[in-house]
């Protein structure tokens, strides 16, 4: 039975729980749930819809960062019903949504933490398979890049949306990725990057493993 679900261009997960969780569209199929995965709401969600192939697997443990809420962090968790997912927040009132959250869904793991910091999380990070980050910050790459190399596998998939007016609103977004890609490469190979317009402006995911 498939996780993932593509139906008329628009992406589905296997909800692991009965029910909507962000007010998202629910289908039923052959009695088995499938909540869509709005790319205006997830920027995972817009990757895919931007031919980002799907690196979360049954059994994945997974470090999100920049978890907020839970939306994101929600699909993964369909995603991974034989896995887990570390999901970092650092704001307190998202942290609230997520906490809940994770009452409904065992393989999530709230971590209320700085991300900038991944050596202080107040539990014990497993070697993960995936390392996704969807965080506002300046200094965006260099987090991903502390946290991918304290607890991203070898052989393991790292995937970043960068903000480009986040690190610098002064200049042109296409001058911030190249800036960007530049630090990525020191540590990681680019297999693949794509903008997220039309559903997110002035961003860019980027998939990578590393060197």
């Amino acid at each position: 039975m498939k996780l993932l679900l593509k139906r008329k261009g628009r992406y589905y997960t296997k909800a692991l729980v009965p029910g909507s969780v962000y007010e998202e569209p629910v289908i039923t199929i052959s009695g088995n749930e499938y909540r869509e995965w709005s790319p205006k709401r997830s920027k995972l969600g817009a990757g895919l819809r931007k031919g980002v192939r799907n690196p979360v697997k049954d059994s994945s443990f997974v470090l999100y960062l920049g978890a907020a809420s839970g939306t994101t962090v929600s699909h993964v968790s369909d995603l991974t019903p034989k896995g887990r997912v570390y999901a970092v927040e650092f704001a307190p009132e998202p942290m609230k949504h997520l906490v809940l959250l994770a009452k409904k869904r065992a393989n999530i793991i709230p971590l209320f933490a700085n991300a900038n910091k991944p050596g202080d999380y107040p539990v014990k990070v497993e070697p993960v398979s995936v390392v996704f980050q969807d965080i506002a910050q300046k200094n965006q790459v260099q987090i991903f890049r502390k946290n991918c190399k304290a607890y991203l596998k070898k052989d393991g998939t790292g995937l970043i949306t960068v903000k480009a007016r986040s690190i610098d609103s002064t200049k042109k977004p296409s001058i911030v990725f190249k800036a960007a890609e530049k630090e990525l490469r020191k540590d990681f190979k680019i297999l693949k990057q794509t903008r997220l317009e039309p559903y997110e402006k002035d961003h860019k995911i980027y998939v990578l493993k590393l060197k």
